[in-house]
């Protein structure tokens, strides 16, 4: 990447970062799910790091998301787990380990099942949660969906207990689900939830 590339992503990156701090300081999650699908309308439509094809920008309106659901916010607790590391094809960068450490315990009544969530490997490492679901191929991603990736600053944050704040109104599609530049960490068999989440991203 030339020096204009690099700080376009840092840029990007930086917008990113901004924009979840402001949704953990909104108290109203409808309010900050509103100012996440018009920030990111703005950036997929403007920004030159956009996973838009930049020839079809000009006619992007936006991003098909779901309408806010409020049955779709959960505030779950994290057990601890042990389990051995997925190789994550990762395009130009090879692989990516990702380290299952913790499965949620909160969404099995209403959504079927649990979820794994991974450390990633690598400089400064994060956490990733990517799930499919039973949308998954029909009307959402085929490859899954990213609902936590703190390398990203894609993050709700945790409430005063320490239980952590998964809202799937804030699920989204990976930037290959996009463009066919884009090489992603696709969410693993492990991570499939039986039943539809119709919240977030869609195709």
């Amino acid at each position: 990447m030339n020096g204009e590339t690099v700080a376009d992503l840092a840029d990007w990156r930086r917008r990113v970062s901004d924009l979840y701090a402001e949704i953990r300081r909104m108290p109203e999650p409808p309010q900050a799910w509103e100012h996440w699908r018009d920030t990111r309308d703005t950036l997929f439509k403007c920004h030159p790091q956009s996973a838009i094809e930049e020839a079809k920008r000009a006619d992007f309106t936006g991003l098909n998301i779901y309408p806010y659901d409020p049955a779709l916010r959960f505030l779950v607790t994290l057990d601890p787990v042990e389990g051995e590391a997925l190789n994550l094809p990762a395009g130009v960068d090879g692989t990516v380990q990702a380290l299952p450490f913790a499965r949620t315990n909160g969404l099995q009544d209403r959504l079927g099942g649990e979820l794994t969530l991974y450390w990633l490997g690598g400089y400064g490492g994060g956490v990733f949660l990517p799930f499919i679901d039973a949308t998954s191929g029909s009307e959402t991603y085929g490859g899954g969906r990213y609902l936590l990736d703190t390398v990203k600053s894609a993050d709700l944050g945790r409430t005063e207990d320490g239980r952590t704040i998964l809202d799937f109104n804030f699920a989204y599609a990976p930037s290959c689900a996009h463009a066919p530049r884009y090489i992603c960490p696709l969410a693993p068999r492990q991570n499939r939830l039986p039943f539809p989440v119709r919240g977030g991203e869609r195709s």
